[in-house]
C-alpha cells in the first residue's frame, strides 16, 4: 500500500483492457550529480528486496480500496492473489554510480513493475543521497575517522535508522545511535554533550571526571 494512487488506478486500467500481462522493463536513473560530485553511491537495495520478498495485499488493504469504489472487482480479486514476479537488477550497495545509466532495472508484468515505483524511488532517493554525501565527507577526511551523528536532525525513525545505515555504507565508521547497532551491528559510539560539561565547575574537572569513568575511551 506504500505506492501512489496513480499506480493503482493504472492497475486497474492495464486489467481492464488487456495489457495486466504484458512484460515491460523499467529503468531507474538519475539525471546528475549534486555540486558536480562526480559520481554518487549506491545504498538502499537491501530494504528493497526484502520489501518486494514480501510483498502482498492484506484483507485489509482490499477492504480499505473497495471503500474508494473506483475499482473493477477483477481488480480486488488479482490484488488478493498478488505475488510479485519480476525480474530484478540493480548495482550492489557501496558502488559508485553515474547518471543516466541505469541503477534500478525492473522487468515483468506492467502491473507488478508499475506498483513497486514509489517504494523503489523512496528508498534509494533517500539513502544513496545519505551515502554520497557522506562518502564526500570521508574522502575530505583524507584517511581520518568519520562517525555519522545524524539521528536528531533525521526526517524521522526510519530516516534516522536507515540514514545511519547508508552513511556507513559510504564510509563513516560508526553512529551515535544506539539502535542501528542493535539492527545491523554498526558500531555505536560518542562520548558527552555539551550538558555533561555544564554539570562541573570547570571544563577541566568535567573532562577529568569523564576520563576516570572511561580511561580507555
Amino acid at each position: 500500500m506504500l505506492t501512489d494512487f496513480y499506480e493503482l488506478t493504472m492497475g486497474n486500467g492495464y486489467l481492464l483492457s488487456g495489457k495486466m500481462d504484458q512484460i515491460v522493463c523499467f529503468d531507474m536513473f538519475f539525471r546528475k550529480v549534486p555540486d558536480d560530485g562526480g559520481f554518487a553511491i549506491m545504498a538502499g537495495l537491501d530494504q528493497i528486496i526484502r520489501y518486494l520478498k514480501d510483498l502482498k495485499f492484506e484483507k485489509e488493504d482490499i477492504a480499505f480500496l473497495r471503500e474508494k469504489a473506483i475499482f473493477d472487482e477483477k481488480f480486488y480479486d488479482y490484488l488478493e492473489n498478488f505475488k510479485f514476479s519480476c525480474d530484478v537488477w540493480a548495482m550492489p550497495e557501496g558502488t559508485p554510480i553515474f547518471p543516466n545509466e541505469p541503477i534500478f532495472v525492473v522487468t515483468g508484468p506492467v502491473i507488478q513493475a508499475q506498483l513497486i515505483e514509489t517504494v523503489v524511488l523512496l528508498t534509494l532517493n533517500h539513502q544513496s543521497l545519505i551515502a554520497t554525501k557522506a562518502n564526500r565527507i570521508v574522502r575530505a577526511a583524507q584517511g581520518r575517522a568519520v562517525m555519522e551523528f545524524g539521528s536528531r536532525r533525521a526526517h524521522g525513525y526510519d530516516g534516522a535508522v536507515l540514514g545511519a545505515r547508508a552513511a556507513f555504507i559510504g564510509g563513516c565508521i560508526g553512529t551515535s545511535c544506539t539502535v542501528v547497532e542493535q539492527i545491523f551491528g554498526i558500531p555505536a559510539m560518542g562520548t558527552m554533550a555539551h550538558s555533561w560539561i555544564q554539570m562541573y565547575d570547570s571544563e577541566y574537572e568535567a573532562f577529568k571526571t569523564y576520563g576516570s569513568v572511561y580511561p580507555d575511551d
